[in-house]
């Protein structure tokens, strides 16, 4: 391995790199395991599940040739016929797991979030750095339509400078489904803070920099529930721009996923990008596929002085939402032909945000960082 954690010895263009996927939940197997096998370059090898019936969904998808493992140490066993190991199992494990994996001698892909605490992120980032490994964390909300095209919007700038971004994460859910995602026991790290808060502090600090104060409002409003179900964030940044960001399972009418509000103009789009909604529902992308699209009808609008509400602004045309673009970049990284997608430094920094905010929360203080 390389300092950044490339393969050497192999051509661009030669053997797939293989893959090795710790867990089949809900994440490895609607968006890991889908956007692995449609990589060119990248190819799904072993699936650790001791679930049966998880082990024969994903033979059914990715073919009799899958090999599976019982556990991860099964992997570290046989480090010699992996090339990367992505962590998709529960919150708690992925510290351990891309530890191990790194003292394998493997590159890691974990999801978000990487850690429970920044410090722990960090700590993961300068493990990798000491092994000349890739350690990457999965952020595929920085592929979604809406972010893309607000990204380009601000490229362009066609707002202006921007002074306010708002963005939702927002659900209707008034009954808590359980499960260790609604845990309120603190080394589950649940509650939407950790989950849905990883995605809209990210994208809020790739936009806009780095935070200076972070004041949080966080609350368990349902029945049952356990961890926060409905927060709030306010994020000011160095650069001057504030965000406000909302994540709830508890909204009854669900508000725009994204307002930003500059000095020119303001851009607002309602509705979520339609990835995660297609891969549940087993579409899958492919080579020259449309894929990521969505009507003209959910298109967003640009505009000053009026409501989009009553006809105001005009519509951007969505860019096409470009999950696959994440493992391509992975994949590119580890044959040192491009740069990491997210860097676990990247992680820690929005650890930080979200370490902030749950103390503002509980103290009900402004938490400079």
């Amino acid at each position: 391995m390389t300092g950044t954690g490339a393969v050497t010895g192999t051509d661009p263009k030669g053997s797939p790199l293989r893959v090795g996927l710790v867990g089949y939940g809900l994440a490895g197997s609607v968006f890991h395991a889908p956007l692995i096998a449609a990589t060119e370059g990248l190819a799904l090898d072993t699936v650790v599940t001791s679930n049966e019936e998880r082990r024969a969904q994903a033979r059914a998808e990715f073919g009799d040739g899958l090999r599976f493992a019982a556990s991860p140490d099964e992997l570290w066993d046989r480090a010699d016929e992996l090339d990367l190991i992505v962590v998709a199992s529960p919150n708690k494990t992925h510290v351990p797991l891309a530890t191990a994996a790194l003292k394998a001698g493997l590159p890691v892909v974990v999801d978000k979030p990487l850690a429970g605490t920044a410090a722990e992120a960090r700590e993961l980032a300068s493990l990798a750095d000491e092994r000349g490994l890739l350690l990457s964390v999965f952020q595929n909300r920085r592929w979604d339509n809406d972010f893309r095209t607000l990204r380009k919007l601000l490229a362009d700038g066609d707002l202006g400078d921007v002074w306010r971004f708002e963005s939702r994460f927002e659900r209707w859910r008034p009954r808590p489904k359980g499960g260790w995602r609604e845990s309120g026991d603190p080394e589950e790290i649940g509650g939407l803070l950790y989950d849905l808060g990883s995605h809209v502090v990210d994208q809020a600090l790739t936009l806009f920099g780095p935070a200076a104060r972070v004041y949080a409002e966080s609350d368990v409003r349902r029945p049952g529930a356990e961890a926060d179900d409905d927060t709030f964030i306010a994020v000011t940044h160095a650069s001057g721009v504030r965000s406000h960001l909302y994540v709830s399972a508890t909204t009854a009418q669900l508000g725009p996923r994204f307002r930003a509000l500059g000095s020119r103009a303001g851009y607002v789009k309602y509705g979520l990008d339609p990835q995660e909604a297609a891969l549940r529902e087993g579409d899958r992308p492919s080579a020259g596929a449309p894929w990521g699209e969505e009507p003209q009808s959910m298109w967003g609008t640009i505009g000053a002085g009026e409501s989009p509400a009553t006809g105001g602004g005009r519509p951007v045309p969505t860019l096409p939402g470009d999950y696959p673009a994440y493992y391509a970049a992975v994949a590119a990284a580890l044959r040192g032909t491009g740069e990491n997608p997210v860097t676990a430094h990247e992680a820690a920094a929005a650890l930080d945000v979200l370490e902030a905010a749950r103390r503002s929360a509980r103290d009900g203080v402004t938490v400079t960082l």
